[in-house]
């Protein structure tokens, strides 16, 4: 069994070789990756590889995203911490308790009911008071909670899903893997002098996402 000290030096070791030295430099980004404990997020068995360059199974077929993913995205995001986010995906917890280190709000889907229900205890023990969560279809978004200055999707779409564009608010992002392949691309959608802009962060692979707006079964 790996003692907390160990664990700390293998997130900090994690910070320093592969979000710096790959070039990430937000350092609010940067802070939160040292804070969040990604092992509180995976099981005991998992422990010992939580800080490993990768992502890890958390069960029903989904994984836990890499931490340079988690960063990247987190940095693409460009939060200040007056942000109300959303995030399509909640899956194990890791980027959201990121995201709740970064922004004033994270309200998160999980069309899962077991990744949702293990989410909600391990973000509530860990005593974040920011973050709504929600087992529904993320790919409706939260309509309810709208608009969003941020909407961060963590599973691979073919394409843009117009409700979550509609929950923007006028100056609002969606940063998102779009692709039908098995590698995709990594986009930042925001709407810039009358019209959306894309910009691009290179190639990425996540697990597909299901329901209405994702891909079918």
């Amino acid at each position: 069994m790996l003692m907390a000290i160990d664990l700390e030096n293998a997130r900090a070791r994690m910070v320093l070789e592969q979000l710096e030295r790959r070039g990430i430099k937000d350092p609010r980004v940067l802070a939160a990756m040292r804070t969040v404990a990604r092992h509180r997020f995976l099981p005991a068995e998992l422990h010992e590889h939580a800080y490993d360059d990768g992502p890890l199974p958390i069960g029903d077929s989904q994984t836990i995203s890499q931490p340079y993913m988690v960063a990247l995205m987190s940095e693409v995001a460009e939060l200040t911490g007056a942000e109300k986010v959303l995030e399509v995906g909640t899956g194990s917890g890791y980027q959201t308790a990121v995201l709740a280190r970064l922004a004033r709000a994270v309200y998160s889907v999980e069309l899962n009911a077991h990744l949702h229900d293990r989410a909600r205890a391990i973000l509530s023990s860990m005593g974040f008071t920011n973050v709504y969560l929600r087992c529904a279809d993320g790919s409706d978004g939260w309509p309810e909670e709208a608009p969003f200055d941020v909407v961060m999707v963590t599973a691979a779409m073919p394409g843009i899903a117009l409700p979550l564009l509609n929950q923007l608010t006028p100056r609002g992002r969606l940063i998102a893997p779009i692709g039908e392949d098995e590698l995709q691309t990594l986009v930042r959608i925001s709407h810039k002098t009358g019209h959306w802009s894309e910009e691009y962060f290179g190639e990425c692979r996540f697990v597909k996402m299901t329901g209405k707006h994702g891909f079918q079964d």
